[in-house]
């Protein structure tokens, strides 16, 4: 199968480039089916019926997310409405589903993944780990092509070690969070493919998608800033693909 794997979507910068190159990514390398991690799509934090719609329309078929899944009021409704899960380590009472087992239209089953690590993250979640070998054990039993997770987390020693942990179980583990993309993409000993981080499709003349003058004044004042998101300057589009038939999985970035 041909997947293609899109970056955090960072406001409407990130939108913009998405809308922009997604349809020529496809037309070149005719991906079976692409999954976008959302969930700073909505002004840069949370998820809405706007962006997914706008997602949706330029051609993801699925979302993952992360830390800021639930940022915009109501954003539990959309989880029930769209093609999108958040991570599956949440206490079991948080609305919505950690996975899912979707049908493409070349008749693949894919079980997606979504997990958020712990590490200088959210240390009040469950065990990561151990909770996506719960749901490779819950799913043990279904017809199942493709085993893809998205793990968002902020150490890369944590994405590592998640890659090796589920080396030869799951077929592509991909990192998502940091914003910056990694050039570490590879296919693990027993044959998982792997990247650190897939990077931000957002406004690069920024700080991880904020205006830099505020970073930088956070730094050096170490005092709280109030957030504001670039719109001006260059913006960039991170992605990876992969190609389980032919073993091949590779950067596709773009800059506008």
């Amino acid at each position: 199968m041909k997947l293609l794997f899109i970056g955090d979507i960072v406001s409407n910068p990130g939108l913009s480039v998405v809308k922009k190159f997604l349809p020529i990514i496809k037309k070149e390398y005719e991906p079976d089916f692409v999954i976008a991690n959302a969930e700073n799509a909505e002004g840069g934090r949370g998820v809405s019926f706007e962006t997914l719609n706008i997602l949706q329309a330029s051609g993801c078929d699925f979302f993952t997310s992360g830390d800021h899944v639930f940022w915009q009021k109501n954003s539990e409704d959309l989880l029930d409405k769209f093609p999108i899960i958040r991570p599956a380590n949440y206490p079991v009472e948080t609305p919505g589903f950690g996975y899912k087992i979707v049908d493409t239209a070349n008749d693949k089953r894919i079980l997606i993944i979504n997990a958020m690590g712990r590490t200088f993250l959210n240390e009040r979640l469950d065990d990561p780990f151990r909770k996506i070998d719960e749901i490779l054990e819950i799913t043990s039993s279904q017809k199942i092509d493709l085993r893809v997770v998205d793990f968002h987390a902020e150490a890369t020693s944590e994405k590592l070690a998640m890659g090796f942990y589920l080396d030869g179980r799951v077929d592509i583990v991909v990192g998502t969070h940091t914003h910056i993309p990694t050039c570490d993409q590879m296919q693990l000993p027993k044959g998982t493919f792997y990247v650190s981080d897939l990077g931000m499709c957002g406004n690069i003349d920024s700080v991880l998608g904020v205006k830099k003058e505020i970073i930088i004044d956070l730094f050096l004042t170490a005092r709280n800033q109030r957030f504001t998101w670039e719109e001006a300057g260059r913006k960039a589009f991170r992605s990876v693909f992969v190609d389980t038939v032919s073993n091949v999985i590779k950067r596709i970035d773009y800059e506008d």
